[in-house]
């Protein structure tokens, strides 16, 4: 089976149109709808169901996408890392969303630097839920992630940190005064939808950055539940109240599994010894 073969899948399973599939891939569809065909033929199964006025996924169609996409991202991981690999100067590319690092990033990389196999290091700021996805692709080496809400599969981790939880509340919201709440008492209060979530599970807009998030709690849009770490950088009209009964927010360190590269071996093991110092003294 070619790359080729499984991106025509993915284009017609997510336009779930050929028209509009062979149009993105810059062909006829005569030729698509062919090669589709062929794929299932040699497959054994039907991906796709066909109307005269529609076109969706079977369930073999749902599974196949899914492992498309990864094997379509492991394929483009696989030369990015090979070209980062070959330069001249080697460079280390570690991805987090802003505070993501739950402050740890500053104490890592002076320990990170003393350490015979470091190299260059940049840090690539990213959007809320975007990290795991550019470390899957091969666009990043390493990546701050948050459990339970990233996913890690694939991945080697290594626990960092675990935080209490508190949520963000407009200066003047009802409960901003408290000196700390449970989760009963944001019953009905309106959530940020973060990427990925259905609007079934929260009321509120879709979130894609911190910097978003502070302004809609400030204009009264949203309450948000986040780690503690992000007192740090609230804004002084929104108030920061714990709540006591929150699942706890878990920092990892997340790396491609099979990693061989010497520089991120020194970067975890700066990472775990500054995560262990910071557990003792706390």
């Amino acid at each position: 089976m070619e790359t080729r073969e499984l991106a025509y899948f993915v284009a017609v399973a997510e336009e779930l149109h050929f028209g509009r599939a062979a149009q993105r891939l810059g062909m006829a569809q005569p030729p698509l709808s062919r090669a589709i065909q062929r794929l299932e033929r040699r497959m054994g199964v039907v991906l796709l169901e066909r109307t005269s006025r529609a076109v969706s996924l079977t369930p073999a169609g749902v599974v196949f996408l899914t492992e498309s996409h990864k094997a379509l991202d492991a394929v483009a991981a696989a030369v990015r890392r090979a070209q980062r690999a070959g330069r001249d100067v080697p460079r280390l590319k570690v991805v987090m969303k802003p505070d993501g690092d739950a402050g740890l990033l500053e104490r890592i990389m002076p320990l990170y630097r003393r350490d015979p196999d470091a190299v260059d290091v940049e840090v690539v700021v990213c959007g809320i839920g975007e990290q795991a996805g550019m470390l899957r692709d091969g666009r990043v080496d390493l990546a701050f992630l948050h459990a339970p809400h990233d996913d890690s599969g694939g991945f080697d981790t290594e626990l960092l940190l675990t935080q209490d939880q508190m949520v963000v509340l407009p200066r003047y919201h009802r409960l901003a005064d408290r000196s700390a709440l449970v989760l009963a008492d944001l019953a009905g209060e309106p959530t940020p939808r973060w990427p990925g979530t259905s609007p079934e599970e929260a009321s509120g807009p879709e979130v894609r950055d911190t910097g978003q998030l502070m302004q809609l709690v400030a204009l009264g849009q949203v309450v948000a539940l986040v780690p503690v770490s992000v007192r740090r950088h609230a804004r002084s009209d929104v108030a920061c109240v714990p709540v006591l009964d929150a699942p706890r927010s878990s920092v990892l360190l997340a790396w491609p599994e099979r990693t061989r590269s010497r520089a991120v071996a020194a970067f975890v093991r700066a990472s775990t010894d500054i995560a262990a110092g910071v557990a003792v003294a706390s």
